[in-house]
């Protein structure tokens, strides 16, 4: 089976711990790489983060539960690249 290489991961999280130390925490699970995480959307309760995993070959369960952990909960996977090499989206005609 081909590695997963990218995970993008909508996630939904308490205001703490602060997305730096949330965001710091996930980066060491194993097999991560680096993790980029962007605010969406922030209201009085919750945070909703667009969370970015690059790897070799990432596992989505050790990341999902460390989110759980942490306090969030994984809202939708977004997006998954697989393979020898991520393939970066490029506009298609479709795209128009």
């Amino acid at each position: 089976m081909a590695p997963v290489r990218r995970l993008v991961i909508d996630v939904l999280k308490p205001h703490e711990p602060p997305i730096v130390e949330f965001t710091t925490r996930l980066s060491g699970i194993d097999a991560v790489d680096g993790v980029n995480a962007t605010l969406v959307e922030l209201d009085k309760e919750v945070q909703n983060v667009k969370l970015t995993f690059e790897g070799d070959a990432l596992r989505f369960d050790p990341i999902e539960a460390e989110i759980e952990h942490l306090g969030g909960a994984v809202h939708s996977v977004d997006q998954v690249a697989c393979g020898e090499y991520i393939v970066e989206d490029r506009p298609t005609p479709q795209d128009r």
